[in-house]
């Protein structure tokens, strides 16, 4: 029988049924050997076959092709990754200038991350009724840089239900992947269109200025106006993995624009003769910050698969 992997709690699973039945799961024994180079074996997402045992528990024995995922480097282990959720739509990125404050650098670390796997991501700036004169002109500085390449950039209020019904737009008939740091507002957000689940929020650290973690495990939601959505734990760091150092500019949409034009194909963008990106920075066609963010990563990166 085919279902979908709602919820990972690391042993056991839940799983929803194609005719809407819901089961909780755990994984065959031999699935776990079988060629899994993840932290996880199975995530949110997923598309798997399950198979009834005689106590009425049900086995994942197969787990299906991915259309795509989203994986990071694990927190545990620098040198495994971990499946954050699979077959996905869309990414949307919580983002917020204060209480906590979120850097372009992990954004960009995001934004790269979600181009490799072909993932559009709309960026969402949450908390603008706290934001004062200095905040409205970073996100208007941000939104220009960003929204120049592609990206759709939504401010929006909780307290104060400021475009939030855009944004259920955006989710409407997608599997959307909602991710960002702790205290950013997920949970705020999922609760606000799901009252009965009364998810566990909480304020941000007094002391650090950072948000703690209400969310544990992956879960997906399915959305009354159409869609799911899946809420994922806040993430401090987003480690790259997959991905070679010689490939990260193919991943800044700007970027990939101009590479056909440097003198070497294999160029790096940093000191190389008739490097394209580096003049079009200097042309003001790329972002500076964006370059420095481009090379900030490339300095985090050995040779091997980052």
């Amino acid at each position: 029988m085919r279902a979908t992997i709602y919820k990972s709690t690391g042993s056991w699973y839940s799983v929803k049924a194609m005719d809407g039945g819901l089961f909780n799961a755990r994984l065959k024994g031999v699935l776990k050997l079988d060629g899994i180079t993840s932290t996880n074996p199975v995530a949110v997402g997923d598309e798997v076959e399950i198979q009834e045992e005689e106590q009425k528990d049900f086995v994942i024995t197969e787990i299906l092709d991915r259309k795509n995922y989203i994986a990071r480097t694990s927190p545990h282990n620098k040198n495994q990754h971990h499946i954050v959720a699979a077959n996905l739509d869309r990414a949307v990125l919580f983002c917020t200038l204060k209480n906590p404050k979120t850097s372009t650098g992990f954004i960009d670390r995001f934004l790269v991350c979600a181009e490799a796997f072909h993932i559009p991501t709309i960026l969402v700036f949450n908390k603008t009724d706290i934001y004062k004169k200095k905040e409205w002109e970073l996100l208007n500085e941000i939104t220009s840089v960003y929204g120049q390449i592609g990206y759709k950039v939504l401010p929006i209020s909780l307290e104060n239900n400021e475009n939030v019904e855009e944004l259920k737009l955006w989710l409407k008939d997608k599997t959307s992947l909602l991710s960002g740091h702790s205290g950013v507002g997920k949970s705020t957000f999922i609760n606000a269109i799901f009252p009965e689940k009364n998810l566990r929020t909480q304020e941000v650290s007094d002391w650090s200025g950072k948000g703690m973690h209400t969310t544990t495990f992956a879960e997906m939601f399915d959305l009354l106006f159409g869609g799911r959505i899946i809420d994922t734990p806040g993430i401090r760091e987003f480690g790259l993995t997959g991905i070679e150092r010689v490939e990260l500019s193919h991943y800044f949409p700007e970027m990939r624009d101009v590479l056909s034009n440097c003198r070497f194909n294999n160029c790096m963008h940093i000191e190389e003769p008739g490097c394209a990106v580096r003049q079009a920075v200097a042309d003001g066609i790329i972002s500076p910050e964006r370059y420095v963010s481009y090379r900030s990563i490339l300095d985090t990166m050995d040779d091997k698969n980052y």
